[in-house]
């Protein structure tokens, strides 16, 4: 029963990880329709940054993840004026661009930090596990949970209680009207690529915790951000949905089986979710403009 239960907790761990990796795919992609393939190397970067803040200038690790939110935030919004803005509404040039682009970032970050594994420390206190009741979770974990939480509550009231979320929804909905109404559409793509990169940053700074830092780390993470985003169908709810379930549903498997049978497991019932269907579990209904 203990076993059991700590797996239950333990999905609810894997689903906020891979929720935190998916939250800022779901914004880019939800608000200008981009596809973006260097997410995962966006969240490579903030795992780098937390390490260089951390190696080089000494750094404590919980001041390291808004500052890797600003860092890599930054990098977003270079990108996005320099090359991304070009592409919009033209999806197969905006994949292949944002190829193109993680592998200058996972070249260049070699070429600069070399090819060996990298490691971010957290206070010794977080890296205790505590029991609770049946359950057995790291505290780490914990402060994912936390933190997953808190992104998506901010992320939340952003998008649904400010001006800009406003102008936000307008856009995604139809930008010929929005500009009618004097939103600038260009800014507003700018923001939120800005702002989906940052949070891949955040990602990153805690899955290096979690795992060694390599330049290639980010490729694993992004297969799983890609599955909630397309299982949620794009939406912050459906992200929140498909995160939690597919989390659960991998530590529940691999309970019963092995880590690597679950993911098998888990896949096949993706792909026939989408053959069923394939807009997600919570598409957005009208069709973007």
């Amino acid at each position: 029963m203990s076993a059991f239960a700590s797996a239950l907790l333990l999905g609810i761990s894997i689903g906020s990880i891979w929720l935190i990796a998916a939250l800022g795919l779901t914004i880019i992609y939800g608000t200008a329709g981009v596809i973006n393939m260097a997410h995962g190397e966006f969240l490579m970067l903030g795992a780098y940054s937390s390490y260089m803040l951390q190696a080089y200038f000494g750094v404590p690790f919980f001041l390291c993840i808004p500052a890797s939110f600003v860092i890599v935030g930054l990098v977003g919004l270079i990108m996005e004026r320099g090359l991304i803005r070009y592409l919009y509404n033209r999806p197969l040039d905006t994949l292949l661009a944002t190829w193109g682009v993680s592998l200058v970032l996972m070249q260049g970050v070699r070429l600069i930090f070399g090819s060996d594994p990298k490691y971010i420390a957290v206070p010794q206190m977080f890296q205790e596990s505590v029991e609770i009741g049946f359950f057995s979770i790291s505290l780490f974990r914990i402060v994912v949970l936390l933190i997953t939480a808190l992104l998506v509550a901010m992320i939340w009231y952003l998008f649904y209680r400010t001006r800009f979320g406003m102008q936000v929804r307008a856009v995604t909905q139809n930008k010929e009207m929005a500009a009618a109404f004097g939103i600038n559409s260009g800014r507003v793509y700018m923001m939120t690529f800005a702002l989906g990169a940052g949070l891949a940053g955040v990602a990153g700074s805690l899955f290096g915790v979690l795992n060694i830092v390599l330049p290639t780390m980010g490729t694993s993470y992004v297969v799983q951000a890609f599955l909630v985003v397309v299982v949620g169908g794009g939406s912050l709810v459906g992200s929140v949905a498909a995160g939690a379930g597919t989390g659960e549903l991998q530590s529940i498997f691999a309970y019963f089986t092995s880590d690597t049978f679950a993911r098998f497991l888990l896949f096949v019932l993706i792909v026939i979710l989408l053959r069923y269907k394939p807009q997600g579990l919570f598409a957005i209904t009208k069709a973007r403009r």
